[in-house]
């Protein structure tokens, strides 16, 4: 579980992301087609959109952490979700690595070890919430 100061860390180091969201969004995918350009194909849309969702998924999950246990639900549909668009669990490391990468680059100085470390627990509970869903829709099919 996360700890208050941990959800206070995220919340606040995101509020200084949401003014150059676009940008923030770009970094990332940029960041995760030179980490794995294997996922490129996955995203066959407009990737400013796409950006946009992103960035609007993780100010509802950052804006909930006070109340994890209510965002399971739509955090398992989002796993079930990516299941059924070929999401592998090697992928959802590729993603954390690439967003720990974006939140360095726009708050420089204030990712610090506590900010990083906050970030890290909070990708490592909703990626394992999104992964027990697809595997668990996987096995039903």
């Amino acid at each position: 579980m996360l700890s208050t100061q941990q959800i206070e860390l995220i919340q606040t180091s995101f509020a200084q992301v949401k003014p150059v969201a676009d940008v923030a969004a770009t970094l990332f995918y940029d960041r995760l087609f030179t980490l794995d350009p294997a996922l490129r194909p996955m995203f066959r849309g407009d990737m400013a959109e796409q950006g946009r969702k992103l960035m609007t998924m993780l100010a509802v999950v950052v804006n909930g952490l006070p109340r994890l246990e209510m965002l399971v639900p739509a955090v398992e549909d989002l796993g079930r979700r990516h299941g059924r668009y070929g999401v592998q669990d090697s992928h959802y490391d590729t993603v954390g690595a690439a967003l720990l990468w974006t939140l360095e680059q726009g708050l420089g100085a204030g990712f610090t070890p506590d900010v990083r470390e906050a970030w890290t627990a909070a990708y490592t509970v909703l990626a394992s919430v999104m992964k027990r869903a697809s595997a668990a829709q996987s096995a039903a099919a």
